[in-house]
This record gives structure tokens, sequence and C-alpha cells, in this order.
């Protein structure tokens, strides 16, 4: 029989069972803590680990089990404050971005000491909350977005109000024998759905290693099997057929350049895109929601460079050397967007996937300017290694690999997918559970004797 519920009072969390409570967060923490990130190391007594943002594990609320953790210096006073204690909850205070909004928590679960850095606060249950039944309604209140009304940004940090959060919002809270059995229901089926999602993300690079080993093959040795092969001249490439040449870029380019050195005046009402690498992503150059809009007026001040149908577009910095086709819509280029137009005679779909492959991507890696951000000089471009087969076999490869390339791409949109909806049933599973929708019948506290 269906236990009975009732009205929280609370939006997110709805109706819970009758004999469950509603809690202000605040009162659920006995103890809190900032933290330090302390001096360098110094080889001597003091030294620690410093969990940071970075080693958070968020798909599986703990921290990573990384070998390569920061070591800090501190002295005892804030050792004997700081130092962590199994099932501590960690909450991440400042940081985030528009994607990954700040305000994460994680479980402390591992053995070794450490402390932990001033951007994230430590949070201590208090005697009727179970700490990883309170990290998973935590989880729940974050991927549902509720954070986001404590958040204050400061030149482009985001900061956590996490004393107003606290002081705030309410969490339900059934009595311990519950919450230990919800945590030992939800460690196991988070564990195997987790399983799952590691397995389709391998899957996902895999098929991703094939799709890149396929236009390899096809650019560098023909689709028509064996035949006379020679060398090519070129260390990453090896052999080619017999009929193929090697030449420069610039060869077979009419125009190779980049976008403004510069920022225009945005205006998020303008018809033009501001178009930078990160808009390659795809086959075809396509703004984002995110991409920057100018007016027409504002972009007339500034020069274009003439695009055809015979243009590819390729990243020149940061996440270099994306590749894509160029279509038309109203744009002006930035900086890191370089474009190649191609003589009449040259298959465009041919030499974007050349440039894709991976003896190209190594090439370009080789030739990369810049300390800080990694940067695709034009001068590379220029005298980029090029293997050109006839133009009959150009357009015989593009058809071939744009057939496979389809052919792989469905199988890995598929498993994406797959991915998506693990993800929603994993955050709808906690949700139900935490909140008393889902109610659990089997005495599962036995499978975890220790919890």
């Amino acid at each position: 029989m269906a236990r009975k519920m009732k009205d929280s009072g609370i939006e997110w969390i709805g109706e819970i069972p009758e004999g469950w409570e509603i809690h202000r967060m605040k009162s659920c923490i006995s103890q809190r803590d900032g933290g330090a990130w302390g001096d360098e190391a110094t080889g001597e007594t003091g030294d620690c680990i410093c969990l940071r943002i970075a080693d958070f594990d968020y798909e599986h609320f703990r921290f990573t089990d990384s070998n390569n953790l920061t070591i800090r210096h501190y002295a005892s006073p804030i050792i004997k404050k700081l130092l962590l204690q199994k099932n501590d909850i960690l909450i991440e205070k400042s940081g985030g971005g528009e994607k990954t909004p700040v305000g994460r928590t994680v479980l402390f679960d591992k053995e070794y000491p450490a402390l932990f850095a001033n951007f994230m606060d430590r949070l201590r249950c208090s005697d009727f909350v179970h700490p990883q039944y309170l990290q998973y309604v935590f989880v729940i209140f974050y991927k549902n977005r509720y954070t986001q009304n404590y958040i204050k940004q400061t030149t482009g940090i985001q900061n956590l109000d996490l004393s107003s959060m606290l002081a705030d919002e309410f969490v339900p809270v059934p009595n311990l024998n519950e919450q230990k059995r919800i945590v030992c229901y939800l460690e196991l089926k988070c564990s195997k759905i987790d399983n799952l999602l590691t397995k389709t993300r391998f899957s996902i690079e895999e098929y991703k290693k094939l799709k890149q080993a396929v236009i390899t093959q096809a650019v560098t040795k023909g689709v028509r099997g064996e035949r006379e092969m020679k060398d090519s001249g070129v260390e990453w490439i090896g052999e080619i057929p017999e009929e193929w040449n090697k030449c420069k870029l610039k060869n077979i380019s009419i125009d190779i350049g980049d976008g403004l050195h510069g920022t225009p005046k945005f205006d998020d009402s303008g018809e033009v895109y501001f178009i930078n690498g990160n808009n390659f992503s795809s086959e075809y150059v396509e703004p984002k929601f995110d991409t920057k809009k100018l007016c027409l007026e504002e972009s007339l001040n500034y020069p274009k460079p003439e695009l055809t149908e015979q243009t590819i577009m390729i990243s020149l910095n940061g996440s270099y050397g994306k590749v894509c086709l160029y279509r038309y819509f109203p744009m002006l280029l930035g900086k890191s967007a370089g474009y190649i137009t191609l003589l009449p005679s040259i298959n465009r779909r041919y030499v974007r996937y050349y440039l894709s492959s991976t003896p190209a991507q190594i090439i370009m890696t080789l030739s990369l300017n810049g300390t800080t951000i990694p940067n695709l000089s034009l001068n590379t471009l220029y005298n980029f290694p090029t293997i050109l087969p006839p133009a009959s076999e150009q357009a015989e490869i593009a058809d071939y690999l744009d057939a496979k390339c389809a052919e792989i791409d469905g199988l890995i949109a598929k498993k994406e997918q797959l991915v998506k909806e693990l993800e929603s049933y994993k955050k709808s599973l906690i949700y139900e559970v935490v909140t008393g929708k889902r109610e659990i019948f089997t005495d599962i506290t036995r499978k975890f004797p220790n919890i």
C-alpha cells in the first residue's frame, strides 16, 4: 500500500511522506569552515594535500582519485582546524561559469589527510542528518539550478551567498534509519548507472577514434585498394599513391587569412554574428546561442574577406585546428577564425577532411606559436604540406567519407542520446528518492553494513 503523502510547503520539494520533516538547511549543519590556500610546499612538517575545485569528481559526488594532488604548507593551528574528516561535505562558493554555475558539492570519503582551498567551505552535519543523504539533497538542489538564486557575480567570477542559502532554504528530512536506507539504495543504483555511463562514453570515444582512422586512411592512401605507392616526403604521412602530389596549401588557394584583430561594438539585437574559432564544431560554420552580434552599420566599418563556396574555415588559437565549411549568413570574423579560399579546381570537402586527419593535426600541433594560448599562424597555413590526389579522386574520397562519417556520426549520436537519458534518469531517481516520492521497500542496508 502506498504511503500517505503531505504537502511540504516548499515548491522544489513538493509532497513528502507524512512521517518526514522539513528543516532549514542551516539547522542541518553543525559546523561550517572556510578553506585556506596555504603557502608553497617546503618538503618539511606542515606540508599537506590541499584539495581544490579542480579535484571535484562531481559526476560521482566525490573527490577525484587522481595521484596529481596539490601539496601546500600550513601552520599547525590551520591543520588542526581545517583537516578534513570522512563524510565532510565541501561546497564550491566561488568560481563557476555559465555552463557550470558555482555551488557544486562533493563528499570527502578519502583515507589520506587533506585540507581544502579557499574557494570552498566545509560543512559538517548535525546529528539527525546523515552526511551522504544531505549530499544527495544538495546534488538535486544544484541540478535543479536553485543555487543560482544565491549567486552574486563580481568581475567575471561567480560568488555563492552561502549564508543566505543555508538560512533561507529547506530540505526534506526522514528519520536516520530511512536516510541510511536511501543512501544505500542510491549508492547501489547510481553505481550501476555510472558504470553504464562509463561504458557508453568509452564507446563514443572509440567511435570517434574509428572516424579519425577512416578519414586518415582515405586522405593518405585513397579508397581504391592496393596500388603503387611512393614516399610523400612528410614524416607523419608516409607513403601515398604514386599518382598523388604534394604541395603547399598556398599553391591551391586564392586567399588565406584571418578576421578582425580588435573588438567591435556589440549589439544584442544586431543582425551580424561575430564569428570566432569556437563556432567551428560541426560540418558548417554556425552561430551559437551565445555568439556575439553587432549591427549592420557597425560591421561596415571593418574590412571583410571575400568568402565563397570554395572557402574552408579553420580555428587558429585555443581549440586550434577545427575545420569546417563556409556557408553564408551575415558575419564578421574574429582573429581566431581563419579562412582558406581554394582554387575552383580543388574539392573543398576533400581538403577539409585532409586538414582534419590525424597527420595534419599533428603537423599543426608541432607548428604552434604562443606560450599561454596556442596559436596556429597564417604562415603555417601558407606553407602547410598538403597531399593532393587527382581531381576525380578528390571527389571520390570526399563522397566516400561523407557516407562513412555520416554512418559513424549516427552511431555516436545514438550513444550520446543514451548518455543524456541516463543522466536524466539518475537525476530524477535521486530527486524521487530523497523527497520520498519513490519508496524504498528492501532492507538494502544489509549490503552496506558500515554505513
